[in-house]
């Protein structure tokens, strides 16, 4: 029997889900949830019903894992406790520093309902999370280095677009090509968050906007620009257009660390990724999380989880006798 997901969301995230969804064999999409008006969103799957997010508590026996495609950083922390009183939940939440309190909100409400959630799965959080966990646990003598870019940041895109006075907008981190190079050498550098990376941000102002007020804005935004340096352009809506249409990302995670009597013997571990499509991919990886929450739940495993905590065989449509003649 396949396992029935609900869409709450629509957007890049919202589409990236649904052609996730049509790469497997074992899920089904069965309903999208938006908070627009449904007869303004189109999707591609025949015969799924797009309604209104304040239907969404009536579909509590037709959904078997709700993935939730909050539209920023502040709708989650919202919408995954709230939702996870009534459906196995999925989210993508990837402000690091507010993790801890996100899941604890959430694992009450999963507790207390008897339901299975997963929060920040995506690249990283996510992907890159399990890279820092399998390394760390691999060379505990080292350290960690995480590098993001070049490419377009979802999250800080999205905060500054809800700033007063802006139209449109996308960020683009950027590491920095010394750091990089230090640490794939084995140098071992101490490296603060702004020796790291730089923030570029191309923004579209609506009429009338200041921008010397939008700039101090983002330059000045906790948790997202205050610790990088960050450069602002200003641009009209045709060169944005053409210019930053497309969703390209990836990264770096690295741990540089040492073995031996006296640690004469050097390792690095690097694990990179290149992604024409961050929201594509994201989804993909939740997908795959979704898969491992209906399981979780079918074997009574309530409450909230990362990706620290569910089994690499929870992830995978194969049968165990299947990854072990093809991927062990």
């Amino acid at each position: 029997m396949k396992t029935r997901i609900g869409i709450l969301g629509d957007g890049n995230l919202g589409k990236g889900i649904e052609l996730a969804i049509r790469e497997t064999s074992d899920m089904e999409l069965v309903g999208v949830f938006t908070r627009r008006d449904p007869s303004t969103v189109s999707i591609q799957t025949e015969n799924v019903p797009v309604c209104s997010s304040n239907e969404l508590l009536d579909w509590q026996d037709k959904i078997d894992v709700l993935i939730i495609c909050g539209g920023s950083a502040t709708d989650l922390p919202v919408q995954t406790p709230e939702y996870a009183k009534y459906f196995n939940v999925i989210d993508s939440f990837d402000t690091h520093a507010k993790i801890p309190q996100h899941f604890a909100n959430v694992n009450a409400s999963a507790v207390s309902a008897n339901k299975t959630a997963i929060i920040s799965v995506g690249w990283d959080p996510g992907m890159f999370s399990l890279m820092r966990a399998y390394t760390n646990a691999i060379l505990p003598n080292g350290k960690d280095y995480t590098f993001w870019g070049k490419g377009v940041s979802q999250g800080h895109s999205d905060a500054i677009r809800r700033i007063e006075g802006v139209a449109n907008a996308k960020q683009y981190t950027i590491p920095v090509d010394e750091a990089l190079a230090s640490v794939r050498n084995g140098e071992n550098p101490e490296l603060t968050t702004r020796q790291k990376h730089t923030r570029e941000c191309f923004v579209v102002l609506k009429e009338g906007a200041d921008p010397k007020k939008i700039e101090e804005e983002i330059v000045t935004m906790q948790n997202y620009f205050d610790e990088y340096d960050t450069t602002v352009h200003f641009i009209d809506a045709e060169e944005f257009a053409k210019n930053h249409s497309t969703m390209q990302h990836g990264g770096f995670v690295f741990r540089s660390g040492s073995t031996g009597i006296n640690h004469e013997n050097n390792h690095v571990i690097e694990f990179s990724l290149k992604l024409d499509s961050n929201p594509e991919f994201t989804t993909s990886v939740m997908i795959a999380f979704a898969r491992a929450a209906k399981r979780l739940y079918d074997m009574g495993s309530y409450g909230c989880k990362t990706v620290f905590d569910i089994a690499p065989a929870m992830l995978l449509e194969q049968s165990p006798e299947e990854m072990r003649s093809h991927l062990l």
